[in-house]
């Protein structure tokens, strides 16, 4: 088995986000199941932590370092969730990550294989 990052990215920041709070309401109960699904068949790689949703951004504009207050100056979509995970190759990750209840609201999730030390 590898590992694999399954990035959660949603509106945390616009005036009308999606998925809305009310949804997100309704998707944390299938989400806590979702995870924990994973966790039972052994293919949680590390416990999902919660994060901010503030974070700051560097970007190195003009031969000088910017530093952003909350990550999404530009956009709206923000990493809502970091998940670890084990899986045989990519389209196996894909399956996992399909499950994830908060996509039918608006997220999108995004899976990164880990790479070995060379």
């Amino acid at each position: 088995m590898q590992e694999f990052l399954l990035v959660i990215y949603r509106d945390l920041t616009s005036s009308s986000p999606k998925p809305t709070p009310e949804q997100m309401k309704e998707a944390m109960k299938p989400y806590q199941e979702w995870i924990a699904g994973i966790a039972a068949q052994d293919r949680l790689a590390a416990p999902p932590r919660r994060w901010d949703v503030n974070g700051r951004v560097i970007k190195y504009e003009q031969t000088k370092h910017h530093v952003y207050n909350g990550p999404y100056a530009e956009g709206k979509e923000s990493i809502g969730s970091l998940l670890l995970i084990k899986a045989k190759d990519y389209d196996d990750a894909v399956e996992i990550a399909k499950g994830c209840p908060i996509i039918k609201y608006g997220a999108i999730v995004e899976v990164r294989m880990a790479l070995t030390a060379a």
